[in-house]
């Protein structure tokens, strides 16, 4: 029994998400967040974070099948993304990375009632490996969008060193937001993390797929676009991480191979999906 479906629904977390976005990114900036304030947002993000994945999984594991698409998986791209955040939110001074979290998690939560995929697979509801393998693949590919947003955030704040601009709160050169980011350094370091993790659940994800293609839906791993993307942006990263082991790879270099990663990781498994459905209308 379903206890919320998208049909009707779909809506809610996006007007959540937006009064939180409304809420910060129209406050006044030059009052610091008092620890009642931070409380507040970070009760009203887990609630939407509730809210959006309940009605995620009983729009994903129905009494039809497994449905999904690209706007599933792009929903789930964000809503991952915020719940790492918030949890990481506790632990490091992030908070600049809030607003992006927030504005992809309200554009990305409405979209499975526009778009709302196609069953699947019927045998996969009640598999649990299957079930294991899916939101393990959840967890990576939300984990490696959060990573991207924080290196465009990253490459921002580089640029801006490198000019020399003057992170101070008066004059022309006014620029709050990019004052509010942590170092560099720690920038960095929670970027890593967050590679580390998503780099361990891709490497499951990509190389159990080749069992659940066979097992689930008849047929052996074939090496179409998604696959070779996926394969890319799995060798991408790891080419970045035994750079980052070897050589200490950082800065705009290390940056722009996030980047590059990422966008193969996206058009393997929302790029695919999304041509199929809305370019060539097939479901």
């Amino acid at each position: 029994m379903t206890i919320l479906g998208y049909s009707g629904l779909g809506w809610l977390p996006s007007i959540l998400y937006l009064s939180l976005f409304i809420l910060l990114a129209f406050r006044n900036q030059n009052r610091p967040e008092t620890p009642l304030f931070i409380g507040l947002v970070q009760a009203l993000i887990f609630f939407a974070l509730i809210i959006h994945g309940s009605l995620l999984h009983d729009s994903i594991f129905t009494e039809q099948g497994f449905i999904f698409g690209f706007a599933q998986d792009l929903s789930l791209m964000a809503w991952v993304g915020l719940g790492f955040y918030w949890v990481q939110s506790f632990f490091m001074p992030i908070s600049s990375l809030r607003l992006m979290a927030l504005a992809m998690a309200m554009f990305c939560a409405f979209l499975p009632e526009i778009y709302p995929g196609s069953v699947v697979s019927q045998r996969a509801v009640s598999d649990p490996w299957f079930k294991a393998h899916f939101i393990i693949a959840t967890f990576a590919v939300g984990f490696l969008s959060l990573s991207a947003m924080l290196a465009i955030l990253m490459n921002i704040q580089d640029r801006a060193l490198r000019k020399g601009l003057r992170f101070t709160t008066d004059g022309e050169r006014k620029i709050d937001w990019l004052e509010a980011l942590p170092p560099l350094l720690t920038m960095e370091s929670f970027l890593f993390r967050l590679l580390y993790l998503g780099y361990i659940l891709l490497t499951l994800t990509v190389f159990s797929g080749v069992f659940f293609s066979q097992d689930l839906f008849g047929k052996p791993l074939i090496f179409d676009h998604k696959t070779v993307f996926a394969l890319l942006s799995w060798a991408l990263f790891t080419g970045l991480l035994i750079a980052r082991w070897r050589v200490g790879l950082r800065g705009p270099t290390a940056i722009a191979w996030v980047l590059g990663g990422f966008i193969a990781l996206l058009l393997a498994y929302v790029g695919s999906r999304f041509v199929i459905e809305v370019i060539l209308g097939r479901v």
